[in-house]
């Protein structure tokens, strides 16, 4: 799973990727400071199951602090865009090739309004948030678009050639994309295209049909960065009023000034909690201007938000579920003794098998069942997975 963070140039979209990695890639006041991508990893948070079953876990890849579950997930923080970005214009080319990749988009919007289409800086509230959400999301369907479009008049050709249905030949043509056939198929039955002759589809409804493409292949989060300044909570609310997007207000230079001051051990922080306790008490005067800016804005709007938007676009748009494979159902360990030492990130409706695909192919397999931890029943390979379950795979196949 691998997780876009897009937007226009210059809007905090390294300030946000550090936050979330905290990785020094680097972040300035002027347009494409990000020109090639840069990849790292986040973690989503949840209430550990350890606590449940009264147990000291020892995770492998995922950590537990406190009764809390970080679980890793792979960060593309891409070059900005500009207007005419799908014409190659800027970085527009390079940008769409390394966004393509993604399965999910967070969406950074300077929610100040401190920046022009450009992503140069103007006086504050000048610019409009509004019209960059638009404009960006345009040029990611305009760029899918002149791929769909290119030599349409052949697809019946094709069709009939190649003796392929037309999602077939949409799949072909959106290949490495990160887009499934369901998604087509999908976005060709709610536009009533699926049956229609292809020679008859206007350019409005080959817009339309990528742009519904893009968006149930590509779940999208806006995230209303710069949330501390005055001028954003106006913007703000305009935003969640005409846009139909979940929107998280964020304030990520907060968020990377927490995480950095608990690496140096200033405070204690954990990635999403409405506080910190301050654990150096000699701190100079920059750092206590520091926590008094902090503090405030965690008063105001209960966290940073820079957590609640990597949780949101896991849980809530991509439908993410954590799932628990032991092997031994009794200590909930794996055969070096680790208690809970995986904690899998599964899509919603996945079932015992896939779990057992996800661990290892010889795993899936040989699967014969799988065991519920909590209750010691049997399930079978078709079992769909709930969040938070603790599952033992047995196969007849050992891995690897």
């Amino acid at each position: 799973m691998l997780i876009g963070i897009i937007g226009k140039a210059n809007v905090g979209k390294s300030t946000f990727f550090n936050a979330l990695t905290d990785q020094a890639v680097t972040s300035a006041n002027y347009p494409f400071t990000t020109i090639q991508p840069n990849i790292g990893i986040s973690y989503v948070r949840k209430k550990c199951v350890c606590r449940e079953f009264g147990v000291q876990d020892n995770p492998i890849h995922s950590i537990c602090v406190d009764g809390n579950r970080f679980v890793p997930v792979k960060l593309i923080d891409v070059a900005g865009l500009v207007p005419g970005a799908h014409l190659g214009k800027g970085l527009g080319n390079k940008f769409l090739d390394d966004a393509r990749q993604a399965d999910a988009l967070v969406h950074v919007v300077d929610a100040s309004g401190s920046t022009d289409p450009e992503g140069h800086i103007i006086d504050i509230s000048k610019g409009d948030p509004l019209y960059d959400i638009k404009f960006v999301e345009e040029e990611f369907d305009r760029w899918l678009f002149s791929i769909v479009s290119r030599e349409w008049n052949n697809i019946a050709k094709d069709m009939i050639r190649q003796k392929m249905k037309i999602e077939q030949i949409l799949t072909k043509k959106l290949s490495g994309l990160s887009i499934k056939m369901d998604n087509i198929v999908e976005s060709l039955m709610e536009l009533n295209l699926k049956n229609k002759n292809t020679d008859l589809w206007t350019e409005d409804e080959l817009l339309s049909f990528v742009r519904i493409v893009r968006m149930k292949s590509k779940p999208l989060l806006i995230v209303a960065n710069k949330m501390d300044i005055k001028s954003s909570m106006k913007n703000i609310m305009k935003i969640k009023k005409e846009i139909d997007r979940i929107v998280i207000p964020c304030a990520s230079e907060a968020e990377l000034a927490l995480r950095r001051g608990m690496k140096k051990g200033l405070w204690y922080y954990l990635p999403g909690d409405k506080d910190f306790q301050i654990k150096k008490k000699d701190l100079n005067e920059q750092q206590q201007k520091a926590i008094l800016m902090i503090k405030s804005i965690l008063m105001e709007n209960g966290s940073t938000g820079v957590q609640n938007a990597i949780n949101t676009i896991c849980f809530d748009l991509m439908k993410m579920i954590i799932v628990y494979p032991v092997e031994d159902d009794v200590k909930l360990s794996d055969k070096n003794g680790n208690v809970l030492p995986h904690a899998l990130l599964m899509p919603k409706g996945a079932t015992a098998k896939d779990l057992a695909q996800s661990i290892h192919a010889d795993l899936a397999k040989g699967f014969m069942f799988a065991i519920d931890v909590r209750n010691k029943q049997r399930i079978a390979a078709d079992y769909k997975l709930e969040d938070n379950d603790v599952i033992k795979i047995v196969s007849s196949t050992s891995r690897g």
